[in-house]
């Protein structure tokens, strides 16, 4: 790889914003002058940077939206891709693409690794699967990181939807019967750029394919709010009371997957990168956040 730049789609998104912060080779795009809902654009913005990788890191992320706006989840995360794939190839560069659990249904009762069966619930998994078979039959030399329950100091996510909703009740009910591997952005992008360097040495046979790569170990969404807040009771914060509640409690358009651990052990084994333990990773959001004050 040469000196060129790596292009990250994704703007100001988790994964985007912890990859700028942690490397000063990345050059980030986002909307309005990369878009998937307007593929000139991607074509532009492609050319425009003249990458030696990209790491693609926008989606449509609205789960339950998804289920009303089919079209537009498709086009994000199937047919932009897509586009951006065959850019890709056709320079003979390199495509590391994010992915999710949700391509799963959560029905093995295990941790998933790559070559378990994908079934997703929902619009939003379907058309992420759709985007990795897209990328995968490309030709181009890709990566594909399935991850999960992403969180970072900015942005929306749970961590810090939490926090918020904590400064202002006394009492929370959090869903207790899914199970998943919560992943800090800014772990992800370490590992991210570990990989990143291994390619400056060379493409692999082994490097192409699905690699799983998320926060080690597990807990559910009503262990993930408790730990946040043992986070925010060690800052002197006041914490509600936290009680745990079925999904059946919390009905969403979307169905959620109720157990998308996820096996990252060829990540492992493959480029010698293993992320943290979820709870070190959640520290180190909860961290930047109390230091930014922003909540």
């Amino acid at each position: 790889m040469s000196d060129r730049p790596i292009l990250v789609t994704g703007g100001a998104g988790q994964l985007a914003s912890a990859l700028a912060a942690a490397s000063r080779t990345v050059h980030r795009v986002g909307r309005p002058d990369f878009d998937f809902d307007r593929p000139e654009s991607i074509d532009a913005a492609f050319h425009a940077a003249n990458p030696s990788l990209v790491i693609n890191a926008a989606a449509y992320t609205a789960v339950d939206a998804a289920e009303s706006d089919a079209d537009a989840a498709y086009r994000a995360n199937r047919d932009g891709p897509a586009r951006l794939a065959a850019l890709c190839a056709a320079a003979g560069v390199p495509l590391i693409h994010v992915s999710t659990d949700y391509v799963y249904d959560g029905a093995k009762g295990a941790p998933y690794t790559e070559d378990d069966a994908v079934s997703p619930t929902g619009v939003y998994g379907a058309s992420k699967l759709a985007g990795e078979q897209a990328i995968l039959a490309s030709g181009v030399r890709a990566i594909v990181l399935r991850t999960s329950w992403v969180h970072y100091h900015t942005g929306k996510n749970f961590v810090r939807t939490m926090l918020t909703a904590g400064k202002i009740r006394d009492r929370l009910t959090v869903v207790a019967d899914q199970q998943g591997c919560p992943t800090a952005a800014a772990d992800l992008a370490d590992a991210i750029l570990i990989l990143t360097a291994r390619l400056r040495d060379g493409w692999r046979a082994e490097y192409a394919g699905v690699f799983h790569a998320a926060g080690s170990g597990d807990t559910t969404w009503h262990g993930l709010a408790c730990a946040v807040f043992e986070d925010a009771a060690a800052q002197g914060w006041k914490v509600p009371r936290v009680d745990p509640i079925t999904t059946a409690d919390w009905p969403t358009a979307a169905k959620r997957p109720a157990d998308s651990r996820l096996d990252c052990s060829r990540l492992d084994r493959v480029f010698g990168v293993r992320l943290p333990h979820w709870r070190v990773g959640l520290r180190r959001t909860t961290g930047a956040i109390f230091a930014g004050g922003d909540i």
